[in-house]
């Protein structure tokens, strides 16, 4: 297009060129002013028609470029449409990990708080207790069937054990105590010398937990003659099992023989359970030799009954046999009769009746 309109501009240049050189040069001559004529029509025509080319070309150039506009602005508002719905998407993700996210900061104050909860429990001794009898009860109710054991057991002097497992007519003490404060300090201590000091109060303090679970044991109110000392704490079952509290080595008596000679069993939750498996199955392996004493002595029964029906069944034998003998007499005098009666009708009446005796029942011994 831009080089059509520059030949359109120097032709018109050249036109008026061309007259001014010929009004300069012959301004009168008829022949001349015909030819200019014909010349500026033909001019004219042809600048029409250039003018026609290049209003064409450039409609159909601008006709192409809002074809190229609209495609571009169509595309752009798919782009923006898919876009916009991208975001969308992306925005419900974040909001919605955000809200997944607001409540799991939510739970984690929560457990924060529950820990926060459970380390005053596990400072304040009494309520450290309760949390042990919490567990001890929750094992043994995993275990037994609640009229298989008892909470907070009372002896007849009014002393209480935490928990009682009831065996056929025995009973089988559980002691949950344990003293957790010097553990603590132990493992808290960097001081060797305190450390070694702390490590003695600990033996002394666990020895006394034996002894006060071992004063459990009592034959005379039919308990077995062993007692459970339930420690709700693996890691410090753990360490008594290897002598160790910490770093230092419990030397200076073994705890765990000591607690034998007790006759006190220390236990973890996991060790605590395990022993009350085997517990349980001695308990079955009781209820079966009660029900096999159950079934001797129903066989038993069934014998003497058996026994008595034999007898029953002979004297009614014996009845029955004293029954047919007197009805085989007493066909036989009727046949008597019957011959009595055929002599008196000289053979008119009687003479038919034939004996049917029956045999007796056969009884044995």
């Amino acid at each position: 297009m831009e080089v059509a309109i520059l030949i359109t501009g120097l032709s018109i240049l050249g036109v008026l060129g061309f007259l001014a050189y010929t009004k300069i040069a012959v301004p009168k001559e008829n022949n001349d002013d015909a030819m200019l004529l014909q010349y500026i029509d033909s001019l004219r025509k042809e600048i029409r028609d250039v003018g026609s080319q290049t209003r064409k070309e450039t409609e159909d150039r601008l006709d192409k470029i809002n074809e190229r506009i609209a495609r571009g602005l169509e595309h752009s508002s798919t782009t923006l449409q898919k876009q916009f719905s991208e975001s969308a998407v992306l925005i419900k993700s974040v909001t919605e990990r955000l809200t997944k996210l607001d409540e799991t900061n939510k739970q984690v104050l929560g457990f924060s708080e529950q820990m926060q909860s459970l380390e005053n429990i596990l400072k304040n001794p009494k309520q450290r207790g309760i949390l042990g009898e919490y567990f001890l009860e929750s094992l043994l109710s995993q275990v037994f069937q609640p009229n298989q054991y008892k909470i907070q057991y009372k002896f007849s002097n009014g002393e209480i054990v935490d928990a009682a497992v009831f065996m056929q007519d025995k009973v089988i003490p559980i002691d949950a105590k344990f003293s957790l404060e010097k553990y603590n300090k132990i493992m808290e201590e960097k001081d060797e010398t305190k450390r070694g000091q702390l490590e003695k109060e600990f033996k002394m303090d666990v020895k006394n937990r034996i002894d006060e679970t071992a004063k459990y044991i009592r034959p005379k109110e039919n308990t077995m003659d062993f007692a459970f000392m339930f420690i709700p704490a693996e890691g410090i079952y753990y360490n008594l099992l290897i002598y160790k509290v910490g770093t230092l080595d419990v030397n200076a008596n073994d705890l765990i023989e000591y607690a034998f000679k007790k006759k006190v069993i220390i236990v973890s939750p996991i060790s605590f359970f395990a022993y009350l498996q085997t517990v349980l199955e001695g308990m079955k392996n009781v209820k079966m030799q009660e029900s096999m004493g159950e079934i001797k002595k129903n066989i038993e029964d069934l014998g003497r009954h058996l026994n008595s029906y034999e007898t029953f069944v002979q004297k009614m034998g014996n009845s029955l046999g004293t029954t047919v003998n007197m009805y085989n007499s007493a066909h036989k005098e009727f046949k008597k009769i019957d011959k009595d009666i055929y002599k008196i009708t000289d053979g008119v009446e009687g003479g038919k009746i034939e004996a049917f005796l029956i045999d007796k029942p056969q009884v044995t011994d």
